[in-house]
């Protein structure tokens, strides 16, 4: 049971990127709320640590099943397997992603665009796709889909094309999603999270590229922080949603970016 009263007793959990970061934050706080918890990725012997690891700390288990976000039939396959198996889906965390090479814009090539795309973006939508399609038969009907945004959502880093242009189009997904789903009773919402401490954000601490040419280090948070977020969004009756949420470092440069 929840602070608010939603029982999450027999509720299903699916986090993207699961085994490592903020994913594995995001499904370590699910977990010890009760949260029956299934995590994915692209790579099987994470997931089974990772899984493992969960299962250790909070007593309940962690189930885990490999994916390629990019492949609709890997997806596809994903979630077949979710229903198979449980039933039913309650709620999706969207979390998996990359970013880019830190070169100037000209420098991209086409395959890293193409990469980043499918990874952070089609594979949120592939996925979305696939949880209304269990969300709108299921009885009872709906559930809840949150998607990470990500700082990047709403204001760049400099040489950042491929990653801020799919945050950007996250944010669009996330409002047709909450639009689409209102008369199936699926509530869809976005976290943008601001230097989350991760293997994605260990270069911060060494100095980051910012608007003016300097490098500077930048605090992080620690990723807890963001799974005790998701947890509360995840935590609502389906009557209330959270469209958008932003967890960061107090001190982080966004708030104009300096």
């Amino acid at each position: 049971m929840t602070q608010s009263g939603f029982d999450v007793t027999g509720r299903i959990a699916l986090v993207t990127g699961g085994g490592t970061g903020v994913g594995k934050a995001v499904s370590r706080s699910l977990s010890a709320e009760g949260w029956r918890v299934v995590i994915t990725g692209r790579r099987k012997d994470v997931l089974e640590a990772a899984a493992a690891e969960l299962f250790a700390e909070s007593g309940n288990e962690v189930n885990w099943v490999a994916c390629d976000f990019g492949d609709p039939a890997s997806v596809q396959a994903l979630f077949e397997e979710i229903k198979s198996t449980f039933g039913r889906l309650d709620l999706l965390v969207n979390n998996a992603g990359i970013g880019n090479s830190p070169v100037p814009l000209e420098e991209i090539s086409f395959e890293e665009w193409s990469a980043v795309v499918a990874a952070n973006l089609t594979g949120a939508f592939l996925c979305t796709q696939q949880a209304f399609r269990i969300m709108k038969t299921q009885d009872p009907q709906g559930g809840r889909i949150i998607n990470n945004g990500s700082i990047s959502a709403t204001t760049p880093r400099p040489n950042s094309a491929p990653y801020t242009s799919t945050k950007h189009a996250i944010t669009g997904l996330t409002k047709s999603a909450a639009l689409d789903g209102r008369n199936f009773n699926i509530a869809c919402g976005q976290i943008d999270i601001g230097n989350a401490a991760s293997d994605m954000t260990a270069r911060m601490e060494a100095g980051v590229l910012q608007p003016n040419g300097d490098l500077m280090p930048e605090p992080t948070i620690d990723a807890a922080r963001v799974g005790e977020a998701v947890v509360y969004m995840a935590g609502l009756p389906l009557d209330a949603n959270v469209l958008t949420i932003t967890v960061m470092a107090t001190t982080m440069p966004f708030v104009g970016r300096g």
